[in-house]
């Protein structure tokens, strides 16, 4: 969420602060046992479902893990362009 912010309103990070965030999810990663290859594919998957009901901005788009305690989350930003129209139903 400060990552979205500080973007938001252009603060640029250091290159140090994005190389310990970098290391961080990379850590939240191993301690998960998921892979990057798998947080993207269920980027692709997320992305791919939103898409039907609402314009996403594709390139704001973060997909996370995030670990407390004992736990893992699945932390996703998803910046919405718009709502697309509900008049016709999706089908299965």
């Amino acid at each position: 969420m400060l990552e979205f912010l500080a973007r938001l309103f252009g603060r640029e990070e250091s290159s140090g602060k994005q190389a310990k965030e970098r290391l961080r999810l990379v850590l939240v990663h191993d301690r998960a046992s998921v892979s990057p290859h798998l947080l993207e594919m269920l980027r692709v998957d997320l992305l791919e479902v939103i898409s039907k009901y609402m314009e996403v901005d594709e390139p704001g788009l973060e997909v996370n893990l995030e670990h407390e305690k004992d736990t893992v989350a699945l932390v996703a930003n998803i910046p919405i362009r718009r709502l697309k129209r509900q008049g016709s139903k999706v089908a299965h």
